[in-house]
């Protein structure tokens, strides 16, 4: 087995993208077996004007469409926020291995805050999930992205 390889960083380019697209600055990448970067994702809510397209699920998406399936069993995802619900229910369908997340997300999240989906006795996958992977770089570009906007 080959040594654990982050890829925090990938996830962190995704959300400065969508930060300079004028979106909120969460990135996501999905990693295939054997630590390939399958597909990214970065927020496109507004430019899509679609209320799912998460960085979650717009790397979830492109992944399934890579391998065919909608599952995505043995791989990993990275992100750089806490999921929501809808994102972390969507984790759970398509399989995924671990999740690794930046920072938390008292407001909105789904896993460790508010529903905490994975909990619940009708979650018919719960990947091992890892918390507060570059946490501080995470925060800070949220942090001032919103603070930007005030």
């Amino acid at each position: 087995m080959s040594p654990f390889r982050s890829h925090m960083e990938a996830a962190l380019a995704e959300a400065r993208a969508a930060a300079a697209r004028g979106e909120v600055p969460v990135g996501a990448v999905v990693v295939a077996p054997g630590g390939r970067i399958l597909a990214r994702g970065g927020n496109r809510s507004r430019e899509l004007a679609d209320p799912t397209a998460h960085a979650e699920m717009l790397a979830l998406r492109a992944a399934c469409a890579a391998v065919g399936s909608e599952r995505l069993p043995g791989h990993d995802l990275y992100v750089t926020l806490e999921p929501c619900p809808m994102c972390a229910a969507a984790i759970g369908f398509a399989r995924i291995r671990r999740l690794f997340y930046g920072a938390a997300d008292p407001k909105s999240g789904g896993i460790a805050q508010g529903p905490r989906i994975y909990a619940h006795p009708q979650a018919h996958h719960r990947p091992e999930v890892y918390d507060g992977i570059a946490a501080a770089e995470a925060e800070a570009l949220l942090t001032a992205f919103f603070a930007a906007r005030r």
